[in-house]
């Protein structure tokens, strides 16, 4: 039997409408999809951004990806959830994953994919690419992020800041993404640097609940929760006015 062909399908940052048509072609035939989640409480952000594009009788397959630093463990679950989609693909169905985002920029499906070349070599893959958040954060702030001659340096914001403090004396354009619960330690150290003024918040963007902030000093004392689904845009010490 031949077997199906897997979809990567990169679902942009959190607007249904931002899904490419391509995506949403795809999915409108597509009969299984694979829907990565942090914690089995909590829903899929990327299911929910779409849920309008996927047909009533899809079947719609959760796979769990904890938020862990255990390398052993994640290869683990890496190759539990490959295997499952193997098992969909071997009865000749076609199958999607969805992703938040870039399909390649900081995104499970990388690992997901490279697994699952490992359980099934012969495993025919389209990859769709996605609006990447920052992008998206770019258009609803009015940030250029690339300007001229200008460098790029895009960080996921780890426990330790040392790239992002290294950054901020580039020169160029900081994407500082995955902030999470490190929100006061960043604004902290923007304020350090004296980028805080240059700097622009944004959070769930394209979502009912989208928020700007251009003034961080704002976001002291909040919650940590407030850094979830959020990046921080920093401009260039050229640009400064």
């Amino acid at each position: 039997m031949e077997i199906g062909t897997l979809y990567g399908i990169g679902v942009g940052p959190g607007d249904p409408d931002l899904l490419t048509v391509k995506a949403a072609k795809i999915l409108a035939s597509c009969k299984h999809v694979f829907v990565p989640k942090a914690k089995h409480d909590r829903d899929s952000v990327a299911l929910s951004i779409a849920q309008t594009h996927i047909p009533w009788d899809a079947q719609i397959h959760e796979v769990l990806f904890p938020m862990i630093t255990d390398k052993d463990e994640l290869m683990k679950r890496w190759e539990e959830s490959a295997r499952r989609i193997a098992s969909v693909l071997e009865t000749g169905e076609d199958a999607c994953f969805l992703t938040l985002g870039d399909t390649f920029l900081y995104s499970t499906y990388i690992y997901l994919l490279r697994s699952l070349r490992i359980v099934l070599p012969a495993v025919k893959v389209m990859t769709v690419p996605g609006i990447t958040a920052f992008s998206a954060a770019a258009a609803a702030s009015e940030f250029p992020i690339g300007e001229g001659k200008e460098s790029v340096i895009i960080i996921p914001t780890a426990d330790d800041l040392d790239a992002v403090r290294n950054a901020l004396h580039s020169g160029g354009t900081l994407v500082l993404m995955k902030v999470g619960k490190r929100l006061a330690r960043i604004i902290g150290l923007l304020e350090s640097a004296g980028a805080i003024a240059r700097s622009v918040f944004i959070s769930h963007v394209g979502m009912e609940n989208e928020r700007i902030v251009r003034d961080l000093e704002t976001l002291r004392g909040e919650a940590p929760e407030t850094g979830y689904l959020s990046i921080i845009l920093v401009r260039g010490k050229s640009e400064e006015v």
